[in-house]
């Protein structure tokens, strides 16, 4: 992750799709920031500009790794991600049952 975390650029509560992606970010205890992209034109240049996204939410784990919209498959690898290696080892190790 970013030194400063996810964060989840939305178009404010009128945006269902950034509703959604909080709410399961949130249920699944993914911590991140929100950035109204209404509010911040530097927010929206990056965004647009650097990112080429045209629709929210978009989310920023880092550098390479965003995406755009209302992705549970992308918290769900989140979430995987963030195991502890030492637990990754383990589940990698285990025979299959």
């Amino acid at each position: 992750m970013s030194e400063q975390g996810i964060v989840v650029y939305t178009t404010g509560p009128a945006c269902i799709r950034c509703t959604m992606t909080k709410k399961v970010l949130t249920q699944k205890g993914v911590p991140f920031t929100e950035v109204d992209i209404r509010e911040n034109t530097a927010a929206r240049d990056y965004v647009v500009e650097d990112l080429g996204y045209t629709e929210a939410p978009v989310v920023v784990v880092s550098d390479e790794d965003h995406w755009s919209g209302f992705r549970p498959d992308q918290i769900d690898r989140l979430i995987k991600r963030a195991i502890l290696p030492s637990d990754a080892t383990r589940e990698a190790r285990s025979p299959a049952r």
